[in-house]
C-alpha cells in the first residue's frame, strides 16, 4: 500500500493470514470466557449480599419478633434465690426475673408478658445464640471471652464477687486457711477459673470436687463430701437459706473475684441491645431521681426536665429506642426503680438482707451509675 513500510504491509498480511485467524478468534473467545466468569463473580457477589442482609435483618428483627410473639423469652436460672427461683406454684422471683419483667413492661406495658425459660451453667449461651431466649439475665458474669463469642453484656445489674462457705465446726475463719481443702464447686463456670487462680497465687494446695449444677455442688458440701463450697458471693447468702442448719455454717471474708453480672443479649441487633441496656440504666436513673412506684403518677407533672425526659412527658427518647414515650413510666409502675427491685429479692427487704455495699448508687457510696437520658 502507497505510504507504508514493508513492516506494516507484513503485519497486515499476518493479521488476515489463516493462522492468525485462528489465533483471533481464540482470543475472542477466552475474551467471552472471562466476560462469563467475570458476569458469575459479580451475581455471586450480589446473591451473597443479598443473603447477608436478609440475615442481617433477620437478626435485628428481635424486637418485631418479640412483638409478633407476644412474650418475651427470658433465659433465667431456677435455682438461685434472690436472683431466680420459682416457687411451687411457678411464680418466679428474683432481681433478674424483674429485669426481665421490666424490660416486657417497657415493650407491652405488661410486666407479666414473659415466659422464664431455665439455663444452665453449660447451656445458657446455646440458648440465646440459637435464639430460644431472646435476653439472658442469669447472675452472669461480663468477660473479654464472651464478648469475644457473639455476645453482649447490656450492663451491671450486680457488682458480685467470688466467695466461700464452711462449717463453723471447721474453725476456719479466712479463705487463706483451707490450704489442702476440698471444695465443691460448679463445672464450666469463671467460678471454677477463679478458685484455681487464688490457689495457685497463695502457693496453696487444692482438691477441686465439681459437679454440674450450682445445687449438685452444695448437696455434695452439706453430706460432708468436701470442706468447703464456693461461688459468688451473692449466691452463697442464697444457697446458705438452703441448707438443712443455716446457722452451722459461716460466709468467710475474702472476696476472691471480679464478678460484674448482668444480663446478655445476642451481638447483631443493636436495636435489641440497646432497648435491654436502656432498661437497666432507666431503672438507676428513676432511684436517683427518687421517681418509684408509689409517685411516679405525680412525678408525670414534674417540672424537673431530666424527670420530664425520664417519664416522656418531654422529647422523643422512648421512640428512639422504638418504644412509646412513656417506656420508663411503664417500667417504673409496674416493676419499680433499680433500688426497690434490689430491696424486695436480695437487700433489706428480703431474706438474704444484703447491704447494698457496690450496689448503691454512685451518690451513695457505690458504683451504680448510669449515662443520662438527654
Amino acid at each position: 500500500m502507497a505510504g507504508t513500510s514493508p513492516a506494516a504491509t507484513k503485519w497486515d498480511a499476518k493479521e488476515f493470514s489463516p493462522r492468525y485467524g485462528q489465533d483471533f478468534r481464540a482470543g475472542a473467545n477466552r475474551v467471552k470466557i472471562r466476560r462469563f466468569k467475570m458476569r458469575q463473580i459479580a451475581q455471586a457477589l450480589c446473591a451473597a449480599a443479598v443473603a447477608f442482609a436478609a440475615a442481617g435483618s433477620v437478626d435485628a428483627a428481635t424486637l418485631d419478633t418479640v412483638k409478633q410473639r407476644g412474650v418475651l423469652n427470658c433465659g433465667a436460672n431456677g435455682t438461685l434465690p434472690g436472683f431466680g427461683l420459682p416457687d411451687s406454684q411457678g411464680n418466679w422471683t428474683g432481681l433478674d426475673v424483674d429485669f426481665c419483667r421490666a424490660v416486657a413492661a417497657a415493650i407491652f406495658n405488661d410486666a407479666a408478658k414473659v415466659k422464664f425459660i431455665p439455663t444452665t451453667a453449660s447451656n445458657r449461651f446455646a440458648a440465646l445464640q440459637t435464639g430460644d431466649i431472646d435476653v439472658l439475665a442469669r447472675n452472669t458474669t461480663w468477660t473479654l471471652s464472651r464478648d469475644a463469642q457473639g455476645l453482649n453484656a447490656t450492663g451491671v445489674n450486680y457488682y458480685d464477687g467470688q466467695g466461700f462457705i464452711v462449717r463453723k465446726a471447721l474453725k476456719v475463719n479466712s479463705a487463706l486457711g483451707l490450704n489442702d481443702a476440698a471444695i465443691c464447686v460448679q463445672q464450666g463456670t469463671t467460678t471454677e477459673l477463679n478458685l484455681a487462680d487464688y490457689f495457685r497465687a497463695n502457693r496453696m494446695r487444692l482438691k477441686t470436687v465439681t459437679f454440674a449444677t450450682l445445687d449438685e455442688a452444695l448437696k455434695a458440701y452439706e453430706t460432708n463430701r468436701c470442706d468447703a463450697f464456693t461461688t459468688d458471693a451473692s449466691g452463697l447468702y442464697g444457697s446458705r437459706l438452703k441448707l438443712a442448719k443455716a446457722d452451722d455454717h459461716v460466709v468467710l471474708p475474702e472476696i476472691i473475684s471480679k464478678e460484674p453480672l448482668g444480663p446478655f443479649v445476642r451481638q447483631g441487633d443493636d436495636q435489641w441491645f440497646d432497648i435491654v441496656k436502656w432498661v437497666h440504666f432507666a431503672m438507676l436513673n428513676a432511684e436517683e431521681l427518687n421517681v418509684n412506684q408509689k409517685n411516679v403518677e405525680e412525678q408525670m407533672k414534674s417540672q424537673n426536665p431530666e424527670i420530664k425526659r425520664l417519664l416522656g412527658t418531654e422529647g422523643n427518647f422512648g421512640e428512639q429506642l422504638g418504644l412509646t414515650k412513656d417506656w420508663v413510666y411503664r417500667i417504673v409502675k409496674l416493676v419499680g426503680n433499680y433500688g426497690e427491685v434490689f430491696d424486695r429479692n436480695v437487700g433489706q427487704g428480703s431474706p438474704l438482707k444484703i447491704a447494698r455495699g457496690l450496689n448503691a448508687l454512685w451518690t451513695k457510696g457505690g458504683i451504680q451509675y448510669a449515662p443520662p437520658i438527654r
